[in-house]
């Protein structure tokens, strides 16, 4: 059993580690992780499985549904060449530096590789407390355990780069936790994720470093990034840092598309969780745009500011690569390579975002004019209050072939407010037509334009409704609603009738209330 797992733990083998053992809440100094086993739990259950990332780690159906693999991923038990670990970083949280962070309630087991040479780390999240953890227990509750396993595999089916979950495991113990921190702390039933990804490591672990100085560390840790997650990439000294830092910063500028694309909201968009692989990292109080609204944001911390909305996440990501290239500049005599790559984000986005445009509309390509078009299309949605997903959805089968006079009855079940959808109906009818004739004028037949378009729009996002429902289900006792949800988000371009309860606007119901609306960084 679990024989297809091989680690091979390069992280610990070549970077500095702590002396010193165990989860005591410490400053650590002058290395990159330490060591710290998970603290068990008293009943683990495996509420899910992702079998394509079990699939993909060699694991069949007897093993992930054995005792075995929920005490190996509740952190119960090891399997051998396991060697848990949390790792050190600070960041920028909210725009000002928080000093060392690290993985307060993250524990690795170990990194795995495949025999084509695959590299996975498996993370275990809600495992109990680290050096790390400051003032925390270290674990998580089964509401936001089920978000992030959702989540980062509906992500993974959109096409979104993201880390991955293997899989959810109930731990049969509550946490207490005050959801919005208001003076109500109430007990919650506990669960740890098992995440996965290549590497996990954050723009965060170079700061941490940079700012005590410790340029021989920053060097050694930015060495191992490029050695281990970055082979292809050759050369020595600066021009290879500088070649690093472009990659990262083109990798980032395209997660923020595909963000931005599909409708996502990340909410909590500190350097800590930006990956320096361009993934998706830490699905906490994210959120799926619904009445398209640049301005929105789910995290109630960041309700005043809104320093994390929808419509700001690209600006965001730069601000972010910016903090990196100041953490990195005691690698660089001259720093015209890192504002080259800082450049490259610039480029690399406006591609990325003219591609989705083309692509979102059926176009062969994104002219310039085409601009001006989706951004009036923006500014309607917001002011007519209409759902982002079934617009551009809906969209296929108003102006595919650019027939004119422009049928609207396909969008109407878009719009949120029927009193908005009356005062906006002339301008919203005027913009169908100028897309019509911008339809007529482009070469792409309608068959390629609606795969084009299909391929681009998802008809099935995890807005938050639905993950309440599924948590309001499991907290109840029935977990059959997550795996529901999660055969829901496979094939999210498709057309299925069988699913559309998934593929609805957000019911009256969930306009305000909590884990539909808004969401803290509670877990």
């Amino acid at each position: 059993m679990f024989d297809a797992l091989t680690f091979d733990n390069r992280l610990l083998a070549e970077l500095p580690g702590d002396p010193e053992t165990g989860p005591r809440r410490r400053e650590v100094r002058g290395a990159v992780w330490s060591r710290v086993a998970p603290t068990p739990v008293a009943a683990p259950r495996t509420l899910a499985v992702s079998r394509e990332m079990a699939q993909a780690l060699g694991l069949d159906e007897a093993d992930t549904a054995s005792e075995a693999f929920a005490q190996v991923f509740a952190g119960n038990a090891l399997l051998p060449g396991m060697d848990p670990f949390a790792t050190n970083y600070g960041g920028h949280q909210f725009g000002n530096w928080a000093g060392q962070l690290g993985d307060g309630r993250a524990i690795s087991l170990g990194e795995t590789v495949d025999p084509d040479g695959a590299r996975r780390e498996l993370q275990l999240k809600g495992a109990g407390p680290t050096p790390y953890a400051r003032f925390a227990d270290g674990r998580a509750v089964l509401r936001s355990s089920i978000r992030e396993f959702l989540c980062s595999e509906a992500m993974h089916h959109l096409g979104v780069p993201t880390t991955r979950a293997l899989s959810l495991v109930a731990t049969g113990e509550d946490v207490v936790r005050d959801m919005f921190y208001d003076g109500h702390p109430r007990p919650e039933p506990g669960a740890v994720v098992c995440r996965v990804a290549p590497s996990f490591l954050r723009f965060g672990h170079f700061e941490l470093p940079a700012s005590r100085g410790d340029t021989d560390l920053l060097r050694t840790l930015a060495d191992f990034a490029i050695r281990r997650d970055f082979p292809h990439l050759h050369g020595a000294g600066e021009a290879l840092y500088g070649d690093w830092f472009a990659e990262v910063c083109t990798r980032t500028a395209r997660l923020a598309a595909e963000w931005m694309r599909v409708g996502f909201v990340h909410g909590v968009l500190n350097t800590d969780n930006l990956s320096i692989l361009g993934l998706t990292i830490d699905y906490g109080p994210y959120g799926w745009i619904d009445a398209y609204d640049p301005e929105w944001t789910p995290n109630t911390t960041d309700a005043g500011g809104r320093r994390y909305r929808f419509g700001w996440q690209p600006a965001i990501a730069r601000w972010n690569l910016v903090r990196l290239a100041q953490a990195l500049s005691p690698l660089f005599g001259d720093p015209a390579a890192l504002q080259a790559g800082l450049d490259a984000f610039g480029d690399a986005y406006t591609r990325a975002d003219r591609d989705n445009t083309a692509r979102k509309l059926g176009l062969a390509a994104c002219r310039d004019d085409d601009i001006a078009l989706i951004r009036d299309l923006h500014a309607l949605m917001q002011a007519a209050e209409i759902d982002m997903t079934l617009w551009f959805r809906g969209l296929i089968d108003v102006a595919g072939d650019g027939a004119m006079p422009v049928d609207p009855a396909p969008l109407e079940p878009c719009f949120y407010d029927p009193a908005k959808r009356l005062a906006h109906d002339a301008d919203l009818r005027a913009w169908l037509a100028r897309y019509a004739a911008r339809v007529a004028d482009d070469p792409l037949p309608p068959e390629a334009r609606r795969e084009r378009m299909r391929l681009a729009n998802p008809q099935v996002v995890l807005r938050n409704w639905l993950a309440q429902q599924a948590i309001d289900r499991a907290e109840a006792g029935d977990v059959s609603a997550i795996s529901e949800l999660l055969e829901a988000m496979r094939r999210p371009y498709d057309d299925r009738p069988e699913r559309a309860a998934f593929s609805g606007k957000r019911p009256d119901w969930a306009r305000d209330r909590p884990g539909c609306s808004a969401l803290s960084c509670s877990s």
